[in-house]
């Protein structure tokens, strides 16, 4: 590299928004008119890779990160008031898993495994509800919830009496999330972000078990169209038979806790290949697998899964790269 420029276009394209923002900031490597506008996208590139969505678009962006890589982002923003518009990541769940995928494929590209099934991980706490999505209308936005899941014959966030007739499947935390969820859009700010932080995900295993695992299903299920219903089950098998395939089991692999056993990309592949052969004895998961040897994607029929359960096509987002490409604009 013989310049500079050369250098810090390298960072840009190798998604170091970090190290590249150092490099400016310390060593006043871009005239001033510019340096700002470059710390800027930095800033808000590793927040979009580091998934930190409650932050997606924040304020101080709008002066220099441009208005569309903010509107991009805001679609995969968890809302952190009850009320607050637009519903980004409550409307509708597609946008953030196709930057998921994005994330996913850059994390490999950098070796940084660690990250990489942290995003995996993510992804599967979801992705039930990201398969009741076309059923809801939204993606379990607890302000519209209620229509879908309450009413006569519902045991969504009900006590249960022990030796009931119609016990529910639900664990307590669950149950407790259900509950939370029916009534968290009137709380204040806190509350509602604490719902986030802590149960948001609980509602959605919950809504995957009542579709793939309910025993004695209530009318959450039972006021669905047959056709409906079959295919909301079969999507939410396919999930979570994903949550609980070789993949996902990464994430806790480590015996001492999170964190301290970083598998090698090698072992990513093979739990891949694992939970590629798992899920292909699903007829969907067959379908979604179709072309995945053709699949240039590092974790090859990943967007087709995630397409399958969402029951529409999926690809992986292009935010990142276009950040990567106002940065070298930018400084060129």
């Amino acid at each position: 590299m013989e310049t500079v420029r050369d250098v810090l276009t390298a960072l840009a394209r190798r998604y170091a928004f970090g190290d590249l923002a150092a490099l400016v900031a310390r060593d006043r490597l871009v005239p001033d008119g510019r340096a700002g506008a470059v710390a800027a996208l930095c800033a808000f590139g590793q927040r979009v890779l580091d998934l930190d969505a409650e932050d997606f678009g924040m304020p101080e962006d709008a002066g220099e990160v441009p208005h569309d890589l903010l509107d991009r982002a805001r679609a995969s923003r968890m809302p952190q008031a009850p009320r607050e518009r637009p519903r980004g990541a409550l409307a509708s769940l597609r946008p953030a898993y196709s930057l998921l995928l994005e994330v996913i494929a850059i994390r490999w590209h950098r070796r940084d495994m660690a990250a990489l099934v942290a995003a995996v991980h993510i992804a599967s706490e979801y992705l039930p509800m990201l398969a009741w999505e076309p059923v809801l209308g939204h993606a379990g936005d607890p302000a519209r919830i209620g229509a879908s899941v309450e009413g006569e014959g519902s045991r969504f966030g009900v006590p249960v009496e022990p030796g009931s007739a119609r016990m529910c499947d639900h664990t307590r935390p669950e149950r407790s999330a259900c509950e939370r969820t029916l009534r968290v859009s009137k709380e204040p700010p806190p509350g509602w972000r604490a719902y986030l932080d802590r149960q948001h995900s609980q509602v959605a295993s919950a809504l995957g078990d009542c579709a793939a695992r309910c025993r004695t299903p209530c009318t959450v299920m039972t006021r669905l169209d047959d056709l409906v219903r079959t295919d909301l089950t079969d999507r939410c098998r396919l999930a979570s038979d994903f949550t609980d395939g070789a993949l996902v089991k990464l994430r806790h692999a480590a015996p001492v806790g999170h964190g301290f056993g970083v598998p090698s990309p090698e072992e990513v592949q093979a739990a891949w290949t694992r939970a590629r052969r798992s899920l292909s004895r699903h007829p969907l998961g067959k379908t979604a697998f179709a072309n995945a040897e053709d699949d240039r994607y590092p974790l090859p029929g990943l967007p087709g899964l995630f397409s399958a359960i969402a029951a529409t096509p999926l690809s992986p987002d292009t935010l990142l790269h276009d950040v990567t490409t106002r940065i070298t604009t930018t400084l060129s």
